[in-house]
C-alpha cells in the first residue's frame, strides 16, 4: 500500500520543539521486539538524510532512538522497553539535568499512550541535540560555499554526527588555505548574516547558482548565506550565522585525490576545546611546566623511551642468546618461553634452532595472565601436528606450513607444557 508523503513540520519553522501529529502506521521492529516503527501524518522529527544524523525526541511519551525517511515518508522509530505501549501510564515529572550551569538533557512528562493506527500523539523533539546540529550544518555551508568560491572544488561527500563532521572536497587544500577558510568562516559568523530558506520554481531554479545542483524530485528547498553560499538542502539552519557561535577546524587529510577536513561549531566545539585544555593542564602537572614547553617535554621523554627500548632490547637479545646456549644438546626438540620477545626476534630464534634441533623447535612468548604467541618450526616433521594439538587441548588459534606454523594460546605455562610432552 503506497503511503502518503509525510508533512515536514521542521520546513516550516526549524525551532519548534512541539507538535501534535496522527498515528497513520504502528508497526513492531524487526530488529528489536522493544521497538516500534511509526509513521505519522506530520512530523518535527529531521530524519537521517543528507549526511546528518536524525534528531532524538519523545513522541506519545516514548523515546524516539531513530527517524529513517524513504519515498518521501518518515518513520520513528520508538523504544518502548521503560513500559508497555498499549498501557497508559505516567513518566516522571519533567526536570532538566544541569552541569555547571548548562542544560545537558530533560526528562520526559508526557504521557505514555496506545500505540496504534489512529492515535493522536504529542510529540517533542530534544532541542540541545536538534540546535547543535544546526550549528554543525549551518557552519559547514559556510565553509563548503567559501571553498568552492576560492579554489572551484566541490563538496562530494558530507557527514554529521553528533560527535563530529566531515567534508570531503573534490581537491587538495593546504593547511594555510585552509586555516584562511577557517578565518573567514569565523568572520562571516561575526556578521550575524540572516540564512535564508526559498523555494524556487523550475524556471527560477534554471537560471540560480547553486552548490549541489544534482537531480533531485520535487520542490527543491535552498538555503542561502548571502556573499558566502548558495546550496539546495533539506536540513534545518539556524537563522542568523551568529548563532554559530564560532567553527573549528579539528583535523584535515589527503583523501581520494582530495581532502577529508573535521569540524566542530558551537557548543560541540566549545566542548572540545574544555576537553583540549583539560589534558594540556594535566600534562602541565605531570612535566611541571607551563603549556609552551609541554611538546619540548614530550619531545625530551620520548626520546629517553626510544634509547631505554633499544637497550632494554639488546638486553633481552643477550638474555636470549644465554637462554637458547643453555639448552640441552641430547635431544631432537627444542622449547623456550620468553616474555617480552618481538616476533621477528622469536621467528629469528627458531630459524636458528631447526638448524641445531631434528626435531621440533617451538618459541613461546607472554605470560600466563595474557596468554602467548608462538613459533613452532622443524625441517623434518609436520609443525601442523604440534598446532592441531595446542588447537584441540586448549583452544589455540594459528597455523602455516608443515615447517613453521605460528598462533596464540590462552593458556598457562603448565597447561601448554603438558600437551607439548605429549606431541615432542
Amino acid at each position: 500500500m503506497s503511503m502518503t508523503e509525510t508533512i515536514k513540520l521542521y520546513d516550516r519553522d526549524a525551532y519548534a520543539t512541539e507538535f501534535e501529529a496522527d498515528i497513520i502506521s504502528c508497526e513492531p521492529n524487526k530488529a528489536d521486539d522493544k521497538q516500534f516503527d511509526i509513521i505519522l501524518n506530520q512530523t518535527l522529527f529531521f530524519p537521517e538524510e543528507g549526511g546528518q544524523s536524525p534528531d532524538m525526541g519523545i513522541l506519545g511519551g516514548f523515546r524516539v532512538v531513530d527517524v529513517q525517511i524513504k519515498n518521501g515518508v518518515i518513520t520513528h522509530t520508538v523504544d518502548i522497553s521503560a513500559g508497555d505501549c498499549c498501557i497508559m501510564g505516567k513518566e516522571e515529572a519533567q526536570t532538566e539535568k544541569k552541569t555547571d550551569g548548562q542544560i545537558i538533557g530533560m526528562e520526559c512528562a508526557s504521557e505514555k499512550v496506545e500505540l496504534a493506527a489512529g492515535v493522536h500523539v504529542h510529540g517533542k523533539i530534544d532541542w540541545q541535540h536538534r540546535f547543535y546540529n544546526m550549528q554543525q550544518h549551518s557552519g559547514e555551508h559556510i565553509f563548503s560555499g567559501i571553498v568552492h568560491r576560492r579554489f572551484g572544488f566541490e563538496n562530494v561527500g558530507f557527514h554529521l554526527s553528533d560527535s563530529v563532521v566531515t567534508m570531503d572536497f573534490s581537491g587538495v587544500i593546504s593547511p594555510e588555505d585552509i586555516a584562511e577558510v577557517e578565518h573567514e568562516v569565523n568572520v562571516a559568523i561575526s556578521k550575524n548574516i540572516p540564512i535564508e530558506v526559498t523555494y524556487p520554481s523550475r524556471d527560477e531554479l534554471a537560471q540560480l547558482e547553486y552548490r549541489s545542483k544534482i537531480e533531485i524530485e520535487g520542490q527543491v528547498r535552498i538555503v542561502t548565506v548571502p556573499g558566502y553560499d548558495v546550496c539546495a538542502c533539506c536540513a534545518p539552519h539556524v537563522k542568523r550565522t551568529g548563532e554559530i557561535g564560532m567553527l573549528k577546524v579539528m583535523n584535515y587529510q589527503n583523501y581520494k585525490g582530495g581532502v577529508r577536513i573535521s569540524i566542530l561549531c558551537g557548543f560541540r566545539a566549545l566542548e572540545a576545546f574544555r576537553q583540549k585544555c583539560d589534558i594540556i593542564s594535566e600534562l602541565m602537572g605531570i612535566f611541571t611546566t607551563n603549556q609552551e614547553a609541554i611538546v619540548d617535554n614530550v619531545t625530551k621523554l620520548k626520546a629517553v623511551n626510544q634509547s631505554l627500548k633499544s637497550e632494554l632490547g639488546t638486553a633481552k637479545s643477550a638474555l636470549l642468546d644465554y637462554k637458547v646456549a643453555e639448552l640441552p644438546a641430547d635431544t631432537d626438540n627444542a622449547v623456550l618461553f620468553e616474555d617480552g620477545i618481538d616476533t621477528n626476534t622469536a621467528r629469528n630464534c627458531v630459524n636458528g634452532l631447526v638448524e641445531k634441533y631434528s626435531g621440533f623447535s617451538a618459541f613461546f612468548t607472554g605470560n600466563d595472565e595474557a596468554g602467548y604467541s608462538f613459533i613452532i618450526g622443524s625441517k623434518n616433521a609436520d609443525c601442523n601436528t604440534v598446532a592441531a594439538a595446542l588447537r584441540n587441548k586448549l583452544g589455540a588459534r594459528g597455523g602455516g606450513k608443515p615447517v613453521m606454523v605460528q598462533g596464540s594460546v590462552k593458556a598457562a605455562k603448565s597447561e601448554i607444557e603438558e600437551v607439548l610432552k605429549e606431541v615432542l
